[in-house]
């Protein structure tokens, strides 16, 4: 496979009924469409991982953009994915700073110092990238072969369940508004065909979003959205920066979360491999430093560390588009959104109901891609090491089984992957002694 970039050529198939390549692309109307559709599905996480630590949620935006772009030229446009703020450092950012103000969009008085932290673990984890290149991915494969890779892509999406749910559980009327946006998302992608069905995140959200205004704005009923803040905002503004300083405490706790991006991202890369039928493994290196770069430049301009989006593997995994030039089309789209606080007004109206819907869907189609790969791959659960680490491994993430090392917090991903890594580990090690 080469290393350059792709000789993109136009898509000749019939859209209905075959996948759109990584080396293909669509007309300029369709491409446009489909990159929106892609700076949709990670607004809300993106959004909400720097509300919860403390930072300027349009920064994050602006950052997600140029982040995504940058990793398409690293990656010489061969990894087809969408670059946002990890939740992996949420926890650690907010030991490393005591931020408590955790959700209420106060900003985080000890930012600088978390993004030191974020610096030294985006150049941590390029550094573990340059390892990859140098070695081949054979010592990633024997230390996360599929039964672990599919795990741990299924406690990305399960793991964050909770939370979604518990999000409207004390309000009827937003647990019904949530289910009335799944049911949205669900029938376009049932009952509708082509460009429609693709687009079925992006309209399922928007005609959401219209029966919620009719609902709750025009016949009373539930918290009616306010729009007063769209109409005070300015269309054009520039996020406010922040320079970073290294402080040795923020560091020896934000900096191992590289371990986790690298387990995170290397499931993210095998569930899209998976879904593409393409050998993305010979470009996981680059993919490491590209992410690793990306998370760097974020941490050094005061934004949160970068991880490739499973909100938009789900998003693939649905329009079975993987057209790397698309999310180029993303980020550009996120950067010029990032200028605009009149933009992050627009988002601030989406209620929680129609963002826990999309969630709902989206994280249940990053649960169904770790499937995929145990199936994919013909993973045995008749033998009981297969059967042992998967379940172990999926119960500690979906549970949010958290480990404390002082004041490091692994979190429940970051828990279940070194588990599954583990457990992988000891009873390969029976199985040579055998």
């Amino acid at each position: 496979m080469s290393n350059g970039f792709p000789k993109w050529r136009p898509y000749r198939g019939q859209i209905d009924h075959q996948p759109v390549r990584t080396d293909e692309y669509l007309p300029p109307a369709q491409s446009i469409v489909l990159g929106i559709q892609h700076a949709f599905a990670m607004f809300g996480a993106t959004v909400l991982a720097p509300f919860l630590m403390g930072f300027d949620p349009n920064l994050a935006i602006l950052m997600s953009g140029i982040c995504t772009i940058l990793f398409f030229i690293i990656t010489a446009g061969r990894v087809p994915s969408y670059l946002g703020s990890s939740f992996a450092f949420i926890g650690v950012v907010i030991a490393a700073t005591g931020y408590s103000a955790s959700g209420s969009g106060l900003p985080n008085l000890n930012l600088a110092h978390a993004a030191g932290g974020i610096m030294v673990c985006g150049i941590l984890y390029a550094v573990f990238g340059v390892m990859v290149m140098l070695t081949g991915t054979r010592w990633i494969e024997k230390l996360m072969p599929p039964v672990v890779t599919g795990a741990v892509v299924m406690i990305i999406g399960l793991n964050l369940a909770p939370t979604t749910v518990k999000s409207v559980s004390t309000d009827s009327f937003n647990m019904w508004m949530a289910l009335v946006t799944v049911l949205c998302m669900g029938i376009i992608a049932v009952f509708s065909r082509g460009l429609v069905q693709r687009l079925l995140l992006l309209l399922g959200l928007l005609l959401s979003y219209a029966i919620y205004y009719i609902v709750a704005n025009v016949a009373g009923l539930g918290t009616a959205i306010d729009f007063a803040a769209i109409q005070q905002a300015s269309w054009f503004g520039i996020p406010t920066f922040h320079s970073p300083q290294f402080d040795m405490n923020a560091i020896l706790i934000i900096a191992p979360v590289a371990l986790i991006l690298v387990a995170e991202n290397l499931g993210h890369i095998k569930a899209v491999s998976a879904m593409t039928g393409e050998n993305l493994d010979p470009h996981i290196g680059k993919a490491f430093v590209a992410d690793g770069v990306a998370t760097t430049l974020s941490g050094a301009v005061g934004a949160p560390g970068m991880t490739t989006y499973g909100e938009n593997i789900g998003v693939m995994a649905v329009t079975r588009v993987y057209s790397t030039v698309i999310f180029v089309i993303a980020g550009v789209f996120a950067i010029f959104l990032g200028f605009s606080p009149k933009f992050g007004a627009i988002i601030h109206t989406i209620p929680t109901a129609i963002l826990a819907g999309a969630s709902i869907v989206v994280f249940g189609l990053i649960t169904i891609a770790g499937a995929k790969i145990w199936i994919e791959n013909k993973v045995d659960f008749s033998q009981n090491k297969n059967l042992m680490v998967a379940a172990v491994t999926i119960i500690l993430g979906t549970g949010d089984f958290a480990l404390q090392f002082g004041q490091f917090n692994l979190g429940g991903i970051g828990t279940a992957t070194f588990a599954a890594l583990i457990l992988n580990w000891l009873f390969n090690l029976k199985l040579r002694a055998d």
